[in-house]
């Protein structure tokens, strides 16, 4: 059978007006913002920050979260095993309440802009920080840079059928036109709105799947026998492999989101205990997510955009991981393909084709016009996240490694790096594409999720007992975090080198190793992490209280002052920038007089790439001292803090009602 001929490609008139007209307003937007804002401006960042309200700290918790991987993984894993998936959705209603609860209190106690710098304040010296940072930069690379290209790439695959390395180039090269014309200026203006626009498709695209497929009765009934033609599910030569029916048939518990602890693809205590300490780390101790929250105008409004965040966390079971079902019942040949020459054919891997579900429902199903504005805001949704990580990955390998390199690098040298590195980190996760193609029997979701469960729970361990165990010290959390890492590596090594096998072709990976499934693995690591960490600490001495107030959650109240543990290499930088400050304003004031004799034209690209001598320097010290001093306290005006409370206990009540429902 050729697929090539049966695909539905976006090549009307209709569509294609929508996408450019999108693409046009989109960048019109960011080119707008480049005069409306100066991109050299740090300060103003300390200043004019911690002013959001509620809604737009929850819209921004929900944006920075959901993007194309969502939508492909969620749906993708939907259509090859069920509703579980929706599992690591539904503990993040929970989570939400330990980040404004618990975590964001000490957070802002601390008056702490990033989260390296909380552990510098909480345990002195700079390995911890520095550690946090790498493995940061690793996660963003394997985890969010390399898994968005993927998954823009199939949308695009699908909607026009191109190469999937054509169609990662061509999204690299828009969302570098998107990046440099709008930067982060543009996300401002574009990314609540997209967020918006996004969900309300979604439930457009979800309304004219279940009329497809008859209603959700009718997909409780034909998802089980949602079968590939018996020609595309026998092997054309059965000396090459042997295809089980268990390969190519729907689970029996795809409607149960608690499954066999033994037998099951995701066990009910991986999914009860395994999630909630990974979704610790990404909601609790992110820089990206923890950031939004630290811009809001009080503790109470911290807490508001929480629960909002939460309720918006109900509707991915809903808009992606049922029409991912859906695309399986509509297209089993393809989304539930088993002959690794066909799923080559239909999406370009062997090891299956689920992760098309979504986007196939996007060209198949949608209207004319309808579909083309689908396919224009995820993709103009995926560039925007892409140049977000492109931004704070190239921020942290700038400022906090390249910077210990090179101390006396000037501001035009970390801007050249800034923007070297992010060529590199393209470059190798353009490299990492097959891996991801070919991880978890080309499930993204289970992939992102299995990589995350190698490293982070160390961090989440060592976080959660900086936070609430004042005993813990430096050296326990600095070899918690290595013996941590030693133990991840040791799982995730052996995994990515037998390949984590599929149903015709089972890994070699030893089952020692990898018969353990990643998310009791998560929960492991994560006790054994907490207990090295507590061992090492009561062995060294421990840190004085007077280095503790407000940096731990019994101590969130003190009025006493604090002596940070790191005052001295902290004195010792401020007068190093002061020296380099000086420098600075004389350099600057030749470059000035040099670029008055620059051509038009070189004057020209330095200003749109941001590299033009008339940029904003750098914070002061008042000025810092000044933001410090605006940090907000944590306290909270009764009424509206017995208020969110309430809404807090109803939000649990509704989360637990959902999962006892799907139980």
């Amino acid at each position: 059978m050729n697929f090539t001929k049966e695909k539905v490609t976006i090549n009307n008139p209709a569509d294609i007006t929508v996408i450019l007209g999108y693409f046009v307003i989109v960048i019109g937007v960011g080119i707008w913002s480049m005069f409306r804002t100066n991109r050299g401006t740090v300060g103003g960042y300390f200043l004019a920050g911690r002013t959001m309200v509620w809604w737009p700290v929850g819209a921004s918790l929900f944006a920075s979260n959901i993007g194309s991987g969502h939508f492909v993984g969620l749906a993708g894993t939907g259509a090859a095993s069920g509703i579980a998936v929706g599992g690591f959705e539904w503990n993040a209603l929970f989570i939400v309440l330990l980040l404004g609860w618990l975590f964001v209190p000490v957070y802002l106690t601390a008056g702490v802009i990033t989260m390296p710098q909380y552990l510098k304040k909480r345990f002195g010296g700079t390995r911890i920080s520095l550690y946090l940072s790498v493995i940061s930069l690793f996660l963003y690379i394997f985890t969010k840079i390399s898994v968005d290209m993927f998954s823009g790439a199939v949308f695009i695959q699908q909607a026009l059928g191109w190469n999937i390395y054509i169609a990662v180039i061509a999204l690299l090269t828009i969302t570098a036109l998107y990046t440099v014309t709008g930067g982060l200026a543009a996300l401002m203006y574009t990314d609540t709105v997209q967020t918006f626009i996004i969900i309300a498709g979604a439930f457009v695209l979800m309304g004219f799947s279940f009329r497809e497929v008859g209603g959700y009765s009718t997909l409780l009934e034909k998802y089980s026998s949602a079968l590939p033609s018996p020609s595309l599910r026998l092997s054309p030569s059965p000396h090459l492999y042997n295809i089980s029916s268990a390969c190519y048939t729907p689970r029996q518990d795809a409607f149960n989101l608690l499954r066999d602890p033994v037998t099951g693809d995701l066990p009910w205590p991986g999914v009860v205990f395994g999630i909630a300490i990974v979704g610790g780390w990404y909601w609790c101790t992110d820089q990206v997510i923890v950031q939004r929250c630290l811009a809001a105008r009080s503790l109470t409004h911290v807490k508001a955009g929480c629960i909002m965040c939460g309720y918006l966390k109900l509707l991915p079971m809903f808009l992606m991981v049922f029409p991912g079902m859906i695309s399986r019942v509509l297209y089993p040949d393809e989304v539930g393909c088993v002959v690794p020459s066909v799923c080559k054919e239909v999406c370009g891997t062997e090891v299956g084709c689920s992760n098309i579900a979504y986007p196939k429902l996007v060209v198949s199903v949608m209207p004319n016009g309808l579909r083309g504005l689908m396919l224009a805001v995820m993709l103009a949704a995926l560039m925007s996240s892409l140049a977000s990580i492109f931004n704070s990955s190239s921020t942290l390998f700038t400022m906090d490694i390249w910077t210990r390199i090179r101390p006396q690098a000037r501001d035009r040298e970390l801007m050249i790096v800034g923007r070297v590195w992010v060529l590199c980190i393209v470059a190798i996760s353009i490299c990492w594409i097959p891996v991801v193609q070919a991880a978890q029997s080309g499930q993204l979701f289970d992939y992102i999720q299995s990589v995350t469960s190698y490293l982070a729970p160390p961090i989440a361990a060592v976080f959660f007992l900086a936070i609430f165990v004042k005993r813990v010290n430096e050296p326990g959390a600095f070899w918690g975090l290595m013996g941590g890492l030693l133990m991840g590596l040791c799982r995730m090594g052996p995994e990515f080198y037998f390949g984590s096998g599929s149903c015709l072709f089972p890994s070699n990976c030893p089952k020692l190793i990898c018969g353990v499934h990643y998310l009791y693995f998560a929960v492991l690591l994560f006790f054994c992490t907490g207990i090295l960490v507590l061992l090492v600490s009561y062995w060294t001495p421990p840190i004085n209280d007077r280095h503790l107030h407000r940096l731990v959650f019994s101590l969130r109240h003190s009025k006493e002052d604090r002596v940070d543990l790191d005052w001295e290499e902290v004195e010792r930088g401020r007068k190093a920038r002061r020296e380099v400050e000086e420098k600075n304003k004389a350099t600057r004031n030749e470059e000035n007089e040099t670029n008055k004799d620059k051509s038009a034209i070189l004057r020209l690209i330095g200003w749109f790439c941001g590299l033009s001598g008339s940029q904003a320097p750098e914070p002061t010290e008042e000025e810092v001292a000044e933001a410090s001093k605006q940090l907000p306290d944590i306290s909270e005006e009764p009424v509206w803090k017995h208020f969110v409370n309430a809404n807090a206990l109803v939000m649990m009540a509704v989360a637990v009602y959902f999962w006892g429902f799907y139980a």
